[in-house]
């Protein structure tokens, strides 16, 4: 398709339609949205304070009204909107944006809670004493100017800048297929760097980073890593995490704990942040918060988290840092304009940039300088001539007919210029009393000493250098601060888990879905037969379906009925009094519908060749290794393949060489060797462990230790102790021998557990009740026996779960202990 732009040039619109982007995109990129990488600012910025010092709105000014700059600038330089201006010097004057502010503004210039600032007309500006540093020099021909969009002004390209300001006030811009992003830093650290390369162009990076850490963020706050600072300073590209402020308050009257947030991340929007926290506390993610105040006010930025009695606040603000703004990542992307080409550079080529940018300068000005001094000491030459022969001087101008013939003459006479002779007749009369020659004299001589200054700068290197130093020196110690964002090691943090004390805990899930944790130590030892204690308290229609004891160290891996497994640290799971019922589990796990946790298994380390063996309802049997399950995404992953018609009842930790024992309802069990079972990959369906009749299916599953006897618990409270050595070892998939009589007063087997005389025994009924027997109180006897009473149920009460608790003696047996309750306590009816 053609389309005729000109009667005489008919062109593709195709190659119109790229050119003109092509113009517009890179019209963009130079003229609007990219840093110069020589003074850090953009168009508009530059011609801000370019029309600021031609107003005479300097920061040793009266203040002026915004509007009267906006319009200079819109109409001076800046032919585009005046809220756009106004929007660049607003934020030019805020000090949670700049880190050294360019404008000292005067009025409502916005709040960090994203308050608009009031319309100019309102609100009065002038530069601010840094911005100065800017623009020193540059009526000295130190930049290039070029014509304004009229061509009736001239406005300089980029300005002379004494520090660099790209590093230290950063810089925001999203042009046309590219953007920019930096991060602001101390200036103290960004010309001390600018120092050290001066002296040491080699200088090494690591060196570099002692001097220059990372960025420096104005509203203050933790930089949390130093691999994105790392990434960014070599690359210009890297991710940076920050972090709030926060420390921990006791109320004097309540007593109650609370964080106080004194300093946000960059960029943080606080009345956006509150809301949100409260959101989350208000949708139950976040927990363990009462109430949240904003208590900042002139002395600063105050955040009021107060928090319920008996919450650990580190662990309340980690998960702060977790859901909210208080810990969030700035994208490092220090792309700029180099030589008019956008081009992504690290920290160090960036200060490169601007010590060449200095080097001009500097150089440009000493040349100014010099032919201004040279200037006037050949004034001042042609005076001392003219002084030193005033008689001859003076008779020779009375001679003259007019000005121009005593001009001639004079420049005839004593050789002078015509520039000298003009200045000679210029001359007052007081100028020909000796103080005057001597004043004049002694003017040539110092302007001697300055042009020969500057001609040595101008021709050894090291001098211009040193005068670069000088300069930035002087900056530095003028306007240079401590920085404000502190910069933490990753490993220099304390874990939630160091800040947990390390206990046993009995945690409890109900059929419904309610989770809680409680202390091993609540339940004290009855004797048998006892009534027990209640542990949680369910709805009629919920009742506790499983129950464990694990370390608040170790790792939970929660197994559901069709084969997922999650994972959570023990500590993560609600801590709950005695009778309540605790948190549901869609509330900590993701969970689909009408999928529910079957097993859970406590896990301290996850490498040592050790396995996980699962058992299935119909009787299936796997084997994989324990390593396979390090890393469980959020969403859980695969453990084994279920069928439709099946679900996975428990779940152990062997070492690969152990004899199985597995238990059905029908009293029967069948104990065969763990090498029978090879390991399998967590996406496998597994083999047949036990062959069990219609209608029945299995209860539990344990590893045997010698030592140790077999605790059959029927669902009528009934149950007995059988020594192991009467099972036989077989061979995996058959139907197994009785362990306990069925039926009756019995009613089904229910549980199955393996357990030693110090052991004690934890059982639940589906009522909610919970007693705690020592093992020894119960009798040794046969096989096919209906045992003795083990709990009292009330009528239509039955036994749901029974867990063994190894009471430890001293801290030395405490991880042995622990390990052989997780390897025994995870059997589930």
């Amino acid at each position: 398709m053609e389309e005729t732009l000109n009667p005489s040039i008919p062109v593709l619109i195709e190659d119109e339609m790229k050119r003109s982007y092509l113009d517009y995109a890179m019209s963009v990129i130079v003229g609007r949205a990219l840093p110069d990488a020589r003074d850090g600012l953009k168009p508009v910025h530059r011609r801000i304070l370019f029309a600021m010092q031609d107003l005479g709105c300097t920061y040793d000014k009266p203040f002026k009204k915004s509007a009267r700059v906006v319009g200079d600038v819109i109409g001076k330089y800046h032919p585009h909107g005046d809220s756009a201006v106004y929007d660049a010097m607003v934020r030019m004057a805020q000090p949670w944006s700049m880190r050294h502010l360019l404008i000292d503004g005067q009025g409502n210039f916005g709040s960090v809670d994203g308050d608009s600032p009031a319309a100019m007309r309102y609100t009065e500006a002038r530069m601010s004493r840094v911005a100065a540093e800017l623009l020193a020099d540059i009526d000295k021909n130190t930049v290039d100017f070029a014509p304004n969009y009229d061509e009736s002004l001239k406005e300089p390209k980029v300005l002379p800048a004494k520090y660099p300001n790209l590093l230290v006030n950063g810089s925001q811009g999203i042009a046309v297929g590219m953007a920019t992003n930096i991060p602001p830093h101390n200036l103290g650290e960004a010309i001390n760097a600018s120092i050290a390369l001066v002296r040491n162009p080699d200088i090494d990076e690591d060196e570099l980073m002692q001097i220059m850490p990372g960025p420096d963020f104005p509203t203050g706050g933790f930089i949390y890593g130093r691999k994105g600072i790392r990434d960014a300073f070599l690359t210009g590209r890297g991710s940076v995490t920050m972090r709030a402020k926060a420390m921990v308050e006791i109320h004097p009257r309540t007593k109650r704990e609370a964080l106080i947030i004194a300093e946000l991340p960059y960029q943080v929007n606080k009345a956006n942040l509150i809301e949100n926290i409260a959101n989350l506390v208000r949708d139950k993610k976040l927990e363990g918060i009462s109430d949240l105040r904003d208590e900042s006010d002139r002395d600063g930025m105050r955040i009021c988290i107060e928090l319920k009695r008996g919450e650990i606040p580190e662990v309340v603000l980690n998960n702060l840092y977790k859901h909210t703004q208080l810990q969030c990542n700035f994208g490092c992307n220090l792309l700029s304009l180099v030589d008019g080409q956008p081009k992504l550079c690290g920290v160090r080529e960036l200060l490169l940039h601007f010590l060449d940018h200095r080097r001009q300068v500097v150089t440009r000005r000493c040349l100014f300088d010099l032919a201004k001094a040279e200037a006037r000491a050949h004034i001042l030459e042609g005076l001392l001539i003219a002084l030193d022969n005033i008689d001859e001087v003076i008779k020779l101008i009375r001679a003259s007919a007019t000005p121009a013939d005593a001009k001639v003459g004079l420049m005839d006479r004593f050789g002078l210029s015509e520039k000298q002779a003009q200045a000679i007749l210029d001359m007052r009369l007081h100028r020909l009393t000796g103080l005057e020659r001597d004043k004049i004299q002694g003017e040539y001589d110092e302007l001697q000493l300055l042009i020969a200054h500057l001609k040595a700068i101008l021709a050894d290197e090291k001098l211009l250098m040193d005068v670069i130093v000088e300069e930035l020196e002087e900056v530095r110690d003028k306007y240079a601060d401590p920085r404000r964002s502190e910069i933490m090691d990753e490993t220099a943090e304390l874990s939630v888990e160091d800040l947990i004390t390390e206990e046993d805990m009995v945690v409890t899930i109900s059929n419904e879905g309610y989770i809680k944790r409680n202390a091993a130590s609540l339940y004290r030892a009855q004797r048998r037969g006892g009534k027990g204690k209640t542990a949680m308290t369910t709805k009629e229609e919920d009742f506790v379906q499983q129950l464990m004891v694990a370390s608040t160290h170790d790792f939970l891996l929660f197994f559901s009925d069709r084969g997922r497994v999650f994972r959570k640290k023990v500590y993560e799971v609600p801590q709950a009094g005695r009778a309540a019922r605790g948190k549901a589990l869609v509330n900590l796990l993701p969970v689909e519908k009408d999928e529910k946790i079957s097993a859970t298994l406590a896990i301290r380390e996850f490498d040592g060749g050790q396995y996980i063996v699962m058992a299935t309802s119909n009787g299936v049997i796997k084997k994989t290794l324990l390593s396979e399950y390090k890393n469980i995404r959020a969403n859980g992953i695969i453990a084994i393949n279920i069928d439709d018609d099946d679900d996975l009842i428990a779940v152990t930790v062997s070492n690969g060489e152990q004899d199985i024992m597995l238990c059905a309802s029908n009293g029967k069990a069948i104990r065969f060797s763990e090498s029978d079972v090879r390991p399998m990959g967590r996406s496998t369906r597994g083999v047949t462990g036990m062959r069990m009749s219609k209608g029945e299916h299995l209860i539990s599953m344990t590893l045997v230790n010698d030592r140790a006897s077999l605790l059959a618990v029927s669902e009528n409270g009934f149950g007995k102790r059988t020594s192991v050595g009467e099972y036989n070892v077989q061979k995996r998939g058959g139907q197994g021998v009785f362990t306990l009589k069925t039926g009756g007063r019995n009613g089904k087997m229910i549980g199955a557990l393996l357990v030693i005389d110090e052991d004690q025994v934890m059982m639940m009924t589906d009522t909610g009740r919970l007693v705690r027997i020592k093992v020894d109180s119960v009798s040794v006897i046969g096989r096919n026996t209906q045992g003795v009473k083990l709990i009292g149920c009330e009528a239509g009460e039955r036994v749901i779960g029974a867990v063994r608790v190894v009471e430890k003696q001293d801290e030395e047996s405490e991880e042995e202990a622990i390990g052989e309750a997780n390897g025994e306590g995870t059997e589930e009816a």
